[in-house]
C-alpha cells in the first residue's frame, strides 16, 4: 500500500518540513524578542500531536516557555528546563497539562523491558506511565513544588486537557484519589 497525500512517506516528511521552512524564512521578519517569555510562564505539556497548545491557551510567540514530553511528565529533565527557565530567563509561574486519551495510560513500565529485548540495552529512563490523570497531575505539581532547584514554586497549577472538547479542567493538588 502506498502512502496517501495525508500520510507522507517517512523518507519525504523531512523534505516537506524543509520546504515549508524555506517558505517561512522567505517571509520571516525578526520579531526582535529575547528569550525571556513575556508572560513569565513555563508550560509543561504532553507531546501529543492533537494538542495545539498555544492556540488552546491563547498564547502568542514569545509569551511562554513550552516544555513537552510524553505524558507531560515532570522528570529530572523537565526540572532542568524549568530551572533554566526560572533562574536564567525570568519565569515565575508553571502550568502543567496532562490530557485525556494519553498514550501513557495504555502502557506500563514493562515498555522499558520490551525496548531492552528489542535493542539489547535497558533504557536509562523511566516510562513514567500512569493509570489516573488526576493523581499523576497531583504528583507532578508536588514534584515542581518540592524541587529545591526552582526559586518560584508558589504559582504552580495543573490541568487536564480534554482532547474532545478542548476544555481544561483544573486539578486540586490537595484532593487524593479514591481507588
Amino acid at each position: 500500500m502506498s502512502p496517501s497525500a495525508a500520510e507522507p512517506s517517512q523518507a519525504g516528511v523531512t523534505d516537506r518540513l524543509l520546504a515549508a521552512n524555506a517558505q517561512y524564512s522567505a517571509e520571516f521578519t525578526d520579531p526582535g524578542m529575547d528569550a525571556r517569555p513575556v508572560l513569565g510562564v513555563a508550560v509543561v505539556a504532553c507531546m501529543d500531536a492533537r494538542i495545539d497548545l498555544h492556540r488552546a491557551l491563547g498564547l502568542e510567540l514569545g509569551d511562554c516557555h513550552t516544555i513537552r514530553n510524553a505524558g507531560g511528565v515532570v522528570t529530572d529533565d523537565t526540572i532542568r528546563s524549568l530551572t533554566i527557565s526560572q533562574r536564567a530567563l525570568g519565569t515565575r509561574s508553571v502550568v502543567l497539562i496532562h490530557h485525556t486519551g494519553c498514550g501513557l495510560l495504555d502502557i506500563t513500565e514493562d515498555f522499558r523491558h520490551d525496548v531492552e529485548l528489542a535493542v539489547g540495552q535497558r533504557p536509562p529512563w523511566a516510562v513514567e506511565a500512569f493509570w489516573d490523570l488526576d493523581s499523576d497531575m497531583r504528583q507532578a505539581i508536588q514534584r515542581v513544588r518540592n524541587s529545591p532547584f526552582l526559586p518560584f514554586r508558589d504559582d504552580v497549577r495543573g490541568f487536564v486537557f480534554d482532547v474532545r472538547t478542548g476544555l481544561l479542567r483544573e486539578i486540586d493538588p490537595g484532593v487524593t484519589a479514591e481507588r
